[in-house]
């Protein structure tokens, strides 16, 4: 069988790559005849011109977000380029901080439909609840991840809440022919490494490469 490709381009100012790395490696290692490929930033947009099976984003937009002006790495061609990617059959996996900082009006969150608003300064205990009835809810030490997200465009298909509320987690779609999944889960090496983010991604993964029905 024909390996499925999967590129990633993760880490960022915020985000440690070599923690959301392992995190996807871990996700990944679970399922057959998967090629996963990371690539950098400059790297990018030839990666997705070859048309791989699925890209996975844990990038925010901001290259320096502590100027006064931040610099954006994602530009509107590019976003409209990862659109058209996913519109002619492509599959798309935007993981925590590829939710932040992209603009809400642009190609890349209209195609996501939602992004990530804000979260408490303080990490924390957040609770993730499933909406499939047949999943248990777990619980990590993280940054709670608050989005807006059309809800009524989308299938929720985790929530998340804490001692400062509730949000939606984790959403999934159709764009065109093809597929759109969001996961708000996680921050820090400990969340990142553990099971339940891993067992979600895997399944992520598998339905985003056709390797089960979406």
């Amino acid at each position: 069988m024909t390996k499925k490709t999967v590129i990633a381009l993760v880490g960022d100012y915020y985000h440690r790559a070599s923690w959301a790395e392992a995190a996807l490696r871990l996700a990944a290692a679970g399922l057959e005849d998967v090629e996963l490929r990371f690539v950098e930033e400059a790297g990018f947009e030839a990666a997705l011109g070859e048309g791989p099976g699925m890209v996975v984003l844990f990038k925010e937009d901001r290259v320096d977000p502590n100027a006064d002006e931040p610099r954006r790495w994602m530009s509107e061609a590019l976003q409209r380029k990862a659109s058209d990617y996913v519109e002619a059959g492509g599959s798309w996996l935007a993981w925590h901080s590829g939710l932040a900082s992209y603009d809400p009006e642009g190609p890349y969150v209209k195609m996501l439909r939602g992004y990530f608003e804000f979260h408490p300064a303080q990490h924390q205990q957040v609770r993730y609840s499933p909406t499939a009835a047949d999943e248990a809810a777990y619980e990590l030490y993280d940054e709670h991840y608050f989005v807006s997200c059309d809800e009524a465009n989308t299938n929720v298909f985790l929530r998340s809440s804490s001692v400062d509320g509730d949000s939606i987690a984790g959403w999934s779609h159709t764009f065109g022919r093809g597929f759109v999944a969001c996961y708000t889960p996680a921050h820090n090496e400990e969340a990142l490494s553990g099971e339940a983010v891993a067992s979600t991604l895997r399944k992520l993964l598998a339905r985003g490469l056709g390797l089960e029905p979406k």
